[in-house]
């Protein structure tokens, strides 16, 4: 029988940064998958020989001395990573129906401003309190900081709608749906998303963006070869289905074929409603099981992952973001009638070729219950199903619509097609494990800060969480909540240190 120092459960980037940053520190690692391939969100996929990323477009804070940058540094990735830095007068370009203006989110907090204030002169004020709050607010957060404080920093910064902060800067409609535009990034929600949400996140972008050439994958296997060179395991094709208690500690993992897994500590990548459901534990209190399976999680999207006909469309160094309404809160609300409201659209980084673009992803956003009567079936590469004509009906149908939309934007765009491969919250959901597909996990709300901050502790005592659901979504939120997760087992002043000298 093996025992392992750490098992972990979910080789998404928190569990592969929880696993890289305890195996540096010596500890015998094993991380558990169930898909055949490794990374969560940060998995690709091939089609025709064009790499498509599965959820992550581009990533911010990479330059030196930034936070993510630091952090991939001590996680010994940083030097190996293919990247591209975005146009550093436009990472992001806001489009509306009806409007020939490109508004443009470009990089640098004075050349963000600088931008904007050409396109809104009177605005340049409200431009300056704007990102002046954001890094303040991203300034209460202690470890998004790489240092150490406590809850009372942040305290003010999280019962701020963004939505109301926004309209509070500036009475110019447009200027406040542009700085709103980006929301697809955390599925922002009128009166309800917290402004720490939209600054943690788009303080990453504006300090510097990039795009990952060939794949955001390569993150996920350069952290498996830092967990397998320190003595570590990855298994893939692998579902943990229980966490087993002897005495008041987990001792084991169980697999749905029986294997058992026997570890010292244990980390689960997983959402946490799923993590309760996978142990029967009396220490869990049942007020505690309710309050965590009464979250909300974040709608879903639809993805078009599009193969382009050989140099039919140039490559763009930048992303848009188009809207067929002028509210940019409003579409994630879409009726049936109206969707798409909007579209994010991405390009993907080829080494073969910095001139033309070779594919192209087309995001929405898509409820689940568009989906639900498929619930039951299951498909991903290690478990094949084939979901039905009706299914496949449904997503050629809303691919063309999509496609319209795009077209109606970019003239030619439908001449470049050469082949299409979609993904729907099912997709989602069979590959990354939420219930109910889920992008970004469960929704943060400013009326109640504190429901939905999840520590990476539990009542057992050697079972610790890890993931998008503790604190914040997306590459840098997920590896801080590694920080924050291994520094309960490390301690916090000691991963501080090593993170600020790495």
């Amino acid at each position: 029988m093996e025992q392992y120092d750490v098992v972990i459960v979910g080789s998404g980037l928190g569990g592969l940064a929880c696993g890289t940053m305890l195996a540096k520190e010596g500890y015998k690692v094993c991380v558990i998958e169930k898909n055949k391939q490794i990374g969560g969100n940060l998995q690709t996929f091939v089609r025709e020989g064009v790499v498509f990323d599965s959820g992550v477009h581009y990533v911010g804070g990479l330059d030196k001395g930034q936070n993510l940058y630091q952090l991939f540094k001590y996680l010994g990735i940083m030097d190996k990573l293919k990247l591209r830095k975005l146009d550093e007068d436009v990472f992001d370009a806001i489009l509306f129906e009806g409007d020939p203006v490109v508004y443009k989110y470009a990089q640098g907090y004075e050349n963000f401003i600088r931008v904007l204030a050409e396109q809104f002169p009177e605005e340049e004020a409200a431009l300056r309190i704007y990102c002046d709050k954001i890094k303040d607010v991203c300034s209460r957060f202690p470890l998004y900081n790489l240092r150490k404080g406590d809850y009372f920093d942040k305290i003010e910064a999280l019962e701020i709608d963004t939505k109301t902060f926004i309209e509070s800067i500036t009475s110019n409609k447009k200027l406040q749906n542009v700085l709103a535009g980006t929301s697809l990034l955390y599925a922002g929600e009128p009166d309800k998303t917290p402004l720490y949400v939209h600054a943690l996140v788009l303080n990453s972008y504006i300090e510097s963006s990039w795009r990952f050439v060939d794949g955001g994958s390569q993150i996920a296997r350069y952290l498996s070869r830092q967990i397998v060179g320190s003595g570590g395991r990855i298994i893939n094709y692998t579902e943990v289905v229980k966490f087993v208690e002897e005495g008041d500690k987990i001792a084991y993992v169980e697999s749905s074929t029986g294997e058992k897994f026997y570890g010292n500590l244990f980390i689960s990548n997983l959402h946490p409603a799923k993590t309760l459901e996978m142990t029967e534990s009396d220490r869990i209190k049942k007020a505690f099981r309710t309050r965590i399976h009464s979250l909300e999680n974040s709608i879903s999207v639809f993805y078009v992952n599009v193969v382009l006909k050989p140099k039919t469309m140039k490559y763009v160094n930048h992303n848009y973001y188009y809207f067929a309404v002028e509210d940019t809160w409003s579409v994630l609300d879409y009726k049936l009638e109206n969707w798409p409201m909007g579209f994010a659209f991405y390009y993907s980084a080829s080494s073969d070729d910095t001139e033309y673009c070779d594919g192209v992803t087309v995001m929405t956003y898509m409820r689940f219950d568009e989906v639900a009567k498929w619930k039951d079936t299951f498909n991903t590469v290690a478990n094949e199903n084939d979901r039905g004509v009706e299914y496949d009906e449904f997503k050629k149908v809303k691919s063309e619509m999509l496609f319209d939309m795009v077209e109606a934007k970019f003239p030619g765009f439908k001449d470049s097609i050469q082949s299409y491969y979609t993904a729907t919250p099912l997709t989602v959901r069979d590959y990354i494990g939420t219930d109910d597909g889920s992008l970004y996990g469960i929704t943060k709300d400013y009326r109640e800060p504190m429901r939905t901050f999840i520590s990476p502790r539990t009542k057992i005592s050697n079972l610790y969480l890890t993931g998008q659901n503790l604190n914040l979504h997306g590459v840098l939120g997920v590896t801080v909540n590694a920080v924050m997760t291994c520094s309960q087992i490390l301690g916090i002043d000691y991963m501080l240190e090593k993170i600020k000298n790495a």
